[in-house]
């Protein structure tokens, strides 16, 4: 984690000090202009101690707040840092309880011996990332992380973003803090976020969801998790965001996974002043919910697991195109403990309709080869070149990220790492967990990879859709400055090796000072266009020095890794009654939560070929199911119309001349039984004369012998409507904001074509006003809330799209 601490006095001078009453006060202002700050803090002190409810072993966490944010392009952008340099505050160290013992799978010397001729490829490019000072942080470490998305890449780092393109390598956005995102926001998350970011990219929905944790108001360390969702796949765009109080204790090491069900969570959480390790937490956040920005989104968690004698868990982060089983848990990786020693892997099953029935349990202990731990009682560990300032190897945890992938075959796959002591160096020790169904998680490979006399650790783990291995790590020795390495493995090669290895970017400079903090972990990811390309972001220097860390992002891919077959399943959601698009309707395949639809009313989902079924979902507008099928490499439409069916209108099979200038006559036969005077029912559609003959048979009072018919011809002559013009495309936009804690939306629209247009909330008209393209609706009124808006013609049906604005 990086945060300030009382060792930081070092570095307190009359410059700082000034530094820091220009930065509060220009916050203050900010704040008092926003009128965001009185009433996120009174909301913050106020929903602290009721935002939290039992049920059974289940905590349910409600939001402080949330709402919508501007676009990030268009947010205040706070740039350049205003702080002086510091060291993080120690990251506290999780209690030593292991027995040492002889590592029985570090890899054979034949297979050192490879290492010359790697089976792994060289980086196709990699690019300089952020750099210190690291946006408004100014500190060490930098933690850096980041994410592959469809077109970007998103790296995080204490305390910034940035975004790029993913093939060029060329930056889209920034870097900025990201403080940036939480900007209007309120509370601890816009001013008191402290890092230990995350990001990670949902690729069922095509949505990036960043967090880092913050201290509330009171407290003096981290207990608040902030997250953002985006509102499309484009990380420049708006974010919806949450604040949600978690705990009283100090909230550590915060790390993020995808689920179809949620978006799960793990910590290492200590008392308030880092001295006392109480436990791992897991948590869960509300993904359907958060999707769409629902302020009601919620997260659970059991509580602390197993007291101060239990192990850090990572719960699983979701990789490639196939979901897990239909109602499948999390997948939470501890790492190893007790004697024997066993990887516990625990299941993490969530109920957000009745929390009671929500469950944390132990699903399988697997039993885990013996190591010698690194460094158990120093952070001075690692040796660089030119200083004799060792750098922390973080050898009590997991390293980030527990990668979950299943495959076409059936099986699936967990993959984790940690550094451990082999042969008096650091080697990183792997393992692949695997299960088939029906059956349990066991170990199908475990190794440390330490094949020379050089140090390995930080390392990152995961594989591509054709279960080929890539790990990602630093090295460093007193004979070289750290650099940035992955060494991997075909799927094909022997068991519990990495068959070769490839230097990423080879620092120049070590680092010295800044409390021996490296790292605290890195990043490497799939891209999920192809789910063969690995992306990997780490740190070094470029001189030695405390303070001048630097990042690099590169991307390299094994040589005949193919895409697997997939096509799209591209839904356009719209209204059954006017045809108007749908936003934020939950889009659910195969009996699993997928996406929700964007502003146009539509959502691409990436398939495996084949039949699929699906469940589109908005809540008081309605609800359809229904069927399609992918082919590989091509678009399936998916059509979805929700609310009340429109009165189907009687047509006619005709020639493409226009209905309005045609005329025809129509002639229809029909049998029907009456009671007395026959009843012949007629809709002219066009300006024609047409005539229409019935024949019947009456019901007799008395049974007769033979039955008489009868036959009756009407005609009728009637002018219909000629057929209307198209409705004009009205195009919507809404932004919800707070002014002295009072809720506003800002209305812009275009495409109307009358002078006046009716303004509609929730479905009733609360204006006519002139059409000029723009409104602001002072709804009034303080809390939580969701506002749907519509801009249509005045007195007519042609509307616009709906647009929702949620505070």
């Amino acid at each position: 984690m990086k945060k300030k601490s009382a060792s930081q006095s070092a570095f307190f001078n009359f410059r700082v000090l000034l530094a820091s009453v220009f930065c509060l006060a220009g916050v203050l202002i900010a704040l008092l202009g926003s009128g965001a700050f009185s009433d996120a803090s009174a909301q913050a002190t106020a929903n602290n101690s009721a935002s939290a409810q039992q049920f059974g072993q289940t905590t349910v966490i409600h939001a402080l707040h949330s709402d919508l944010s501007l676009p990030l392009r268009e947010q205040p952008l706070i740039w350049p840092p205003m702080e002086a340099e510091h060291e993080a505050n120690l990251n506290p160290k999780i209690p030593n309880q292991h027995q040492d013992g002889a590592d029985p799978v570090i890899q054979s010397s034949f297979w050192r011996r490879m290492i010359n001729t790697p089976t792994i490829p060289g980086p196709l490019l990699n690019w300089a990332g952020i750099a210190y000072p690291g946006v408004s942080c100014n500190c060490a470490p930098p933690d850096p992380n980041g994410e592959v998305g469809k077109t970007q890449y998103l790296q995080m780092v204490n305390e910034g973003l940035q975004v790029f393109d993913k093939t060029s390598g060329t930056s889209v956005f920034g870097p900025v803090a990201i403080t940036s995102i939480w900007s209007g926001f309120g509370g601890a998350c816009q001013s008191s976020g402290n890092g230990d970011p995350i990001v990670v990219y949902d690729q069922l929905a095509d949505r990036w969801i960043i967090s880092q944790f913050a201290t509330p108001s009171g407290a003096s360390v981290p207990q608040d998790e902030c997250i953002a969702i985006s509102q499309t796949g484009d990380a420049t765009g708006a974010w919806y965001r949450y604040d949600f109080h978690l705990t009283s204790n100090f909230l550590d090491y915060p790390k993020l996974g995808v689920w179809p069900d949620g978006y799960y969570m793990s910590a290492n959480v200590f008392n308030t002043l880092g001295t006392s390790f109480l436990g791992p937490q897991p948590f869960v956040f509300d993904r359907v919910k958060m999707l769409v920005g629902d302020p009601t989104a919620t997260s659970q968690t059991p509580g602390i697991i197993g007291g101060s004698g239990e192990s850090p868990f990572l719960p699983a982060d979701l990789d490639g195109i196939l979901p897990p089983p239909v109602g499948d848990p999390n997948h939470y990786v501890e790492f190893p403990q007790g004697s024997p020693l066993v990887y516990k892997i625990r299941a993490y099953h969530v109920d957000f309709t009745t929390p009671a029935n929500s469950t944390f349990t132990l699903e399988a202990s697997v039993p885990a080869a013996s190591f010698t731990a690194l460094c158990p009682s120093t952070r001075n560990c690692v040796p660089q070149l030119g200083t004799s300032s060792g750098l922390d190897a973080i050898g009590d945890r997991m390293m980030f990220r527990n990668p979950y992938r299943r495959f076409s075959d059936g099986h699936e796959s967990l993959l984790d790492n940690y550094t451990v002591s082999a042969n008096s160096v650091a080697g990183i020790r792997w393992i692949e967990l695997r299960r088939t169904q029906p059956g349990n998680w066991g170990i199908f490979q475990e190794s440390t990879y330490q094949p020379d006399s050089t140090w390995r650790w930080m390392g990152s783990l995961g594989s591509d859709n054709q279960g080929n291995i890539a790990l990602g790590f630093s090295a460093s020795s007193s004979s070289i400055n750290p650099q940035i390495r992955y060494a991997g493995r075909l799927a094909t090669d022997p068991l519990n090796t990495l068959s070769g290895e490839q230097h990423l970017f080879d620092g120049t400079g070590s680092q010295s000072g800044t409390s021996n903090r490296w790292g605290d972990y890195t990043d490497i990811t799939v891209d999920p266009a192809d789910d063969c390309t690995f992306y990997y972001t780490n740190e070094y220097y470029t001189t030695t020095a405390s303070f001048n860390w630097r990042t690099r992002i590169g991307y390299f891919k094994f040589t005949g890794c193919t895409a697997p077959q997939e096509g799209t399943a591209h839904f356009v959601v719209t209204a059954c009654n006017g045809g108007a698009p749908i936003s934020n309707a939950s889009v659910s395949i195969d009996s699993r939560p997928y996406g929700a639809t964007l502003s146009n009313g539509t959502y691409d989902a990436i398939l495996t070929p084949g039949s699929h079924t699906y469940s589109v979902l908005k809540t008081g507008v309605g609800s359809q199911n229904g069927n399609f099928n992918i082919t590989n490499g091509q678009t399936t439409n998916v059509n979805v119309c929700l609310g009340a069916n429109p009165s189907p209108t009687p047509t006619a099979t005709s020639t493409p001349t226009p209905m309005a200038t045609a005329t025809a006559t129509a002639t229809a036969t029909a049998t029907a039984t009456a009671t007395a005077t026959p009843i012949a029912t007629f809709t002219p559609i066009s300006t024609a004369t047409a005539t229409a003959t019935a024949t019947f048979t009456p019901t007799p009072t008395v049974p007769p012998s033979p039955t008489p018919t009868a036959t009756a011809t009407a005609t009728a002559t009637a002018t219909a409507t000629p057929t209307p013009t198209p409705t004009p495309a009205i195009t919507l936009s809404a932004r919800g904001y707070l002014v002295n804690g009072k809720r506003r939306a800002d209305l812009t629209w275009s495409g109307a074509t009358s002078t006046n247009v009716d303004i509609y909330r929730n479905g009733t008209r609360i204006v006519t006003t002139t059409n000029n393209g723009l409104y602001t609706d002072r709804i009034g009124g303080r809390g939580h809330g969701s506002f749907t808006y519509q801009v249509c013609n005045a007195g007519t049906n042609a509307c616009s799209n709906q647009a929702t604005v949620t505070f």
